[in-house]
């Protein structure tokens, strides 16, 4: 039986969830997931806890505060000048608590993303640009159903 190995193809249902239970990812109610491990797909801690899985393996994995996608980062949590928010984007645009924005990277070829925090009243925004579970204990369940 093929087992997971660094650069396998896998095809898998996965639910990660947070630390008060939250589903954020949920593949098993739909077309299951295919990645490679090693890509960057899935945080490098999860990838880890694959490794040596059989195909066909149904299991729970945890992971403490932290270790799936690092501790909360105070010095990325960020204000943005509404002057800079308008040069990117929409000048129009409003923002509220929750909201996640796309920001280009420098050199223009990707994109980060940062979740609104607080707005004040001359349209800056304090960003949040720490992975949502950063510093969190995640649930990751898993079903591998191939490995290539």
């Amino acid at each position: 039986m093929p087992q997971v190995q660094d650069g396998s193809f896998l095809t898998l249902h996965y639910r990660l969830s947070g630390a008060d239970g939250r589903v954020l990812i949920d593949t098993f109610t739909g077309q299951p997931a295919t990645l490679s491990i090693g890509s960057g797909q899935l945080s490098p801690a999860i990838e880890q806890r694959l490794i040596g899985l059989d195909e066909g393996t149904s299991t729970t994995i945890e992971l403490a505060a932290g270790e799936a996608f690092g501790e909360h980062q105070t010095d990325m949590v960020q204000w943005v000048a509404r002057k800079l928010l308008n040069e990117l984007g929409d000048p129009h645009e409003r923002y509220a608590l929750g909201d996640v924005v796309q920001f280009p990277t420098p050199d223009g070829l990707g994109s980060y993303a940062g979740a609104v925090r607080e707005v004040r009243e001359d349209g800056a925004v304090l960003f949040d640009f720490n992975h949502p579970l950063a510093g969190q204990p995640v649930t990751f369940q898993v079903e591998l159903i191939g490995v290539l």
